[in-house]
């Protein structure tokens, strides 16, 4: 008996070395980055108190019924918001065009939610694709993709493409090409977000102007230092996703296998562990104390090694995708400033790029 539970072991072993293999990273870790702010401001404490009642929202609930609950809530967050824009709703693909008064529709940007790839939605996310489409003067085309467990993460996956393929083709009022188009989102979108750069590579398609990426999850191996060094500075994921510092990693690795049907060093799951080379300017914000924050700082330092212009600004004690909280949080205004400055020298360089042609 002894015998055969050291070989089960050994196999056990090996096939987790087989299959998860990766490149060690440790080495970007120590790569300084752009830090704006000075400390959280007072309306961080209201931040604080709406993540306490996104808790409450699920609380006592379990397997479905939590899911449904925090959906909802998730939803409710546009409610009672200025919103300027005009929303179109879109059937193929799904999603609304978020079009702000005077929006030129020839700029557009795919817009992709977060929400660990399981709630959130165009609604839940307004509050961004409204500010979005003010300060780039774009048409925003929310994508309302595919979530799981109804469904496989390859599933959404596959609408970002064919949204993006749309797009390109596309605009609110019918056929036509974009002048400008940007790829954005946070969270596990903006893990789509980094992902669908690669694949736009990949298959020869027109590649995005740019792109931003607000906390984006890039690697779902969780090795990196601050997915368990930031647990208790983190108070929206640390609650939730706290707990698994406590689970050895190939035993993550495994249920993450199990759940979203693809390794999670696959580099569609996880694009930091791709080719990060010839990508378009992307601009990555995160919180210095979130669980992400490493995630974040891999990726910027993986791709500018690669040569690709990757720019990693972060914020002191915010929360996951504070942005999200524009107006009321002064920082996430403070964050839309930023892209639109980064979208300016965007448009710049490839004006300066079209001069010289």
């Amino acid at each position: 008996m002894f015998w055969i539970i050291a070989v089960v072991i050994v196999v056990i072993v090996a096939l987790t070395l087989l299959m998860f293999r990766m490149e060690d990273l440790s080495h970007f870790d120590q790569e300084q980055y752009s830090v704006r702010g000075a400390s959280p401001s007072a309306e961080n404490q209201n931040v604080l108190e709406r993540l306490k009642e996104m808790r409450r929202a699920g609380k006592g609930l379990r397997g479905k019924a939590r899911l449904l609950a925090m959906r909802k809530h998730m939803d409710s967050l546009s409610d009672g918001l200025d919103l300027q824009s005009e929303f179109r709703q879109c059937s193929t693909p799904k999603g609304e065009w978020v079009i702000a008064p005077g929006a030129d529709t020839r700029r557009r940007i795919l817009y992709i939610h977060g929400g660990a790839w399981a709630v959130g939605s165009p609604r839940s996310h307004r509050s961004i694709t409204d500010r979005l489409s003010r300060i780039t003067n774009a048409a925003v085309f929310s994508l309302d993709y595919r979530l799981m467990p109804e469904h496989r993460f390859m599933d959404g996956v596959r609408d970002c493409r064919k949204a993006y393929a749309w797009l390109l083709e596309n605009g609110p009022d019918g056929k036509s090409e974009p002048e400008f188009i940007l790829i954005a989102g946070d969270s596990a979108g903006g893990s789509h977000t980094l992902g669908l750069l690669a694949w736009i590579r990949e298959n020869g398609l027109r590649q995005a102007d740019g792109a931003v990426a607000f906390s984006p999850s890039t690697d779902l191996t969780m090795s990196a230092p601050s997915n368990r060094n930031n647990i208790s500075t983190d108070p929206m994921l640390g609650p939730m996703f706290g707990g698994l510092s406590k689970v050895p990693r190939p035993v993550i690795w495994w249920a993450t296998l199990a759940a979203f049907r693809i390794s999670p060093t696959s580099p569609i799951a996880s694009p930091l562990l791709g080719n990060l080379a010839n990508l378009p300017p992307t601009l990555i914000q995160a919180s210095d104390s979130e669980m992400l924050l490493d995630n974040a700082r891999r990726y910027a330092a993986k791709a500018r090694a690669a040569g690709s212009h990757v720019e990693l600004h972060t914020w002191p004690g915010m929360v996951h995708v504070w942005q999200i909280f524009t107006p009321m949080l002064p920082e996430a205004e403070e964050a839309f400033a930023d892209i639109e400055v980064f979208i300016r020298e965007i448009e710049s360089r490839k004006g300066q790029q079209a001069e010289t042609a």
